[in-house]
């Protein structure tokens, strides 16, 4: 089986995991069909498989530099939400029976019908 190789004997060398979009790409490779992500994730549910995400971290990744960062940056970056009152559509209340024209469709209704 193709999966059981691994991704390095059909050209992913950066890491060994299989993702749905690896998957779909080699069965379009070997068996010449296509599959999307999503199918290509069914299959592999269904052979017992399941597809995998890589952690794309840099190795030589500063934690407490990214943590500083983060808590300078993200009080300039954030902005206060809107409140109710701020949204883009019209309130609009129900009309009463009364305020309807009498000459209206369905202005009849009741009537009789001949």
């Amino acid at each position: 089986m193709y999966l059981e190789e691994g991704p390095a004997a059909h050209g992913w060398v950066e890491d060994q995991v299989w993702t749905a979009a690896r998957v779909a790409t080699l069965i379009g490779r070997k068996f010449h069909v296509f599959y999307n992500v999503s199918g290509a994730t069914r299959l592999m549910h269904r052979i017992g498989f399941s597809p995998q995400v890589p952690a794309r971290r840099v190795a030589e990744r500063d934690e407490s530099a990214v943590t500083a960062w983060k808590e300078a940056t993200r009080a300039e970056v954030k902005e206060p939400g809107r409140t109710a009152g701020d949204t883009s559509a019209p309130r609009m209340k129900q009309a009463s029976p009364a305020s309807r024209p009498g000459d209206g469709p369905g202005a009849d209704a009741g009537a009789p019908r001949l």
